[in-house]
């Protein structure tokens, strides 16, 4: 009898520990996080899409607004940095900006741990949350969604310093700048235990990430550097505004990925992003040509192009936090600051920046920034739930994290810079710059004649 009982008991406790061992993989699989894959397949094409912001967007871009003879250097510069950042963005960078968080309080506002170092611990299930509770993207692709940005992001700080310095140099740069400026820059405003992201900051795509940082260690980068042989007594017009302009059509279009990606998923605050992206862009193009006009001057094909990008870059950080009517306003309203920037500042103040990348990038980017805490709010057509309520509240987060961008950007790229100085030097020499980075640098012309 007790052996049939035991028996018994132990046929009972078998079923119970099956049941409930299929009770805790039905809950597991309740909690876990399900892959879409139509979100998956809208983040892959976002990828691809910054992707050819790069190359070849951004290298058209700025390649057609140098000299003939520097031309090729500039492509190449911009090239050769995006690949860097991202096997950068492998090796450190990813686990620094997005990765587990350090035990301490204090150190995880401003990076993560290194233990996704080399994309350690990530596979082909390995998943990353959108906002949607429940639904996930692979983690790959997350990864490389985000690596994109990194790569853009320094490829736009080149615009400041072309026609001058040397090859060597840029990828130092590159290398020490990706580390100690944007990936902490990265993680504080976009990753959930970021200082800035903690704080309530808004930047839908990357306002302050990208383009404050840029712009600014753009400026710094072209004060320490300096002025370019013959500038500005020197005509330097751009060689080639078809080639700047087929760029600045291929920014426009990956700028969809830049920005309706940013919402991580195929939904309506993807589709948000891609109507500001159209509306607030082409204001500033033609509020550009507009300011041209009242300046007393002619509607011109660079001022189009010039003011395409600085509504992209303004609409950036407001693309899923505003209405299209506050998208419209907003990028007008920063065409016409950076035109009086690019146009009387620069001149007014003397500095270098060849090819506008602080006008554009780093002013727009702070009238982006900072504007978006304005068209946040509901009573202007935004996402916010409050009225006109909370708008200071916001406005006091967003300069708080536009002050800090700007001053962490402006120490680390010094550190960056003097560290490339020491290790490989700066400039090219005066021969070189004579003859063009494109012989001088890389034994080749981009046009032969």
């Amino acid at each position: 009898m007790i052996r049939k009982f035991l028996c018994g008991a132990g046929a009972i406790g078998a079923s119970m520990f099956v049941a409930t061992a299929a009770w805790a993989q039905d809950a597991a699989a309740a909690a876990a996080p399900t892959v879409d894959k139509g979100d998956t397949a809208w983040m892959m094409t976002s990828s691809l899409l910054v992707l050819m912001m790069i190359v070849p967007g951004l290298a058209l871009f700025y390649g057609g607004l140098v000299r003939t003879k520097n031309m090729l250097s500039v492509m190449t510069q911009v090239g050769a940095v995006g690949a860097l950042a991202m096997l950068i963005w492998v090796g450190w960078g990813y686990s620094m900006s997005f990765g587990n968080d350090f035990s301490g309080d204090f150190i995880k506002q401003f990076i993560s741990n290194f233990d996704k170092a080399f994309l350690m611990g990530i596979g082909p299930d390995s998943t990353a949350a959108t906002f949607t509770a429940g639904v996930a993207i692979p983690e790959y692709v997350f990864v490389c969604f985000q690596m994109t940005f990194a790569a853009i992001t320094v490829a736009l700080v080149l615009g400041s310093v072309v026609e001058r310095l040397k090859f060597s140099a840029v990828m130092v740069f590159a290398a020490i700048w990706l580390t100690i400026v944007y990936f902490p820059i990265a993680h504080m405003v976009w990753a959930g235990s970021g200082l800035f992201f903690g704080m309530g900051a808004l930047d839908f795509a990357g306002g302050t990430v990208v383009h404050i940082n840029s712009g600014v260690s753009a400026l710094v980068a072209c004060l320490m550097l300096g002025k370019r042989m013959g500038y500005p007594g020197e005509p330097m017009p751009p060689h080639s505004l078809t080639m700047t302009a087929i760029g600045t059509g291929l920014l426009w279009v990956g700028w969809f990925g830049f920005n309706a990606g940013s919402a991580l998923e195929a939904n309506g605050s993807a589709g948000l992003a891609m109507m500001n992206t159209f509306v607030g862009t082409a204001a500033g193009g033609l509020a550009w040509m507009v300011a041209e006009k009242i300046a007393g001057h002619k509607a011109s094909a660079l001022g189009f192009c010039s003011g395409i990008v600085v509504g992209l870059v303004a609409v950036t950080p407001a693309a899923g936090n505003s209405g299209p009517l506050g998208a419209i306003v907003l990028c007008t309203v920063a065409a016409f600051v950076c035109y009086f920037a690019v146009t009387k500042l620069k001149p007014k103040l003397g500095y270098d920046d060849a090819l506008d990348t602080f006008g554009v990038h780093g002013v727009g980017g702070m009238v982006g920034a900072l504007g978006t805490g304005i068209v946040y709010s509901a009573a202007l057509g935004g996402p916010s739930g409050d009225s006109w309520m909370g708008m200071a509240a916001q406005l006091k987060v967003q300069f708080l994290t536009v002050a800090t961008t700007i001053a962490w950007a402006a120490v680390g790229t010094a550190i960056a810079i003097t560290v490339a100085k020491a290790l490989t030097g700066l400039r090219v020499a005066p021969e070189v710059e004579l003859e063009g980075l494109d012989i001088g640098e890389h034994g080749e012309r981009a046009y032969n004649y």
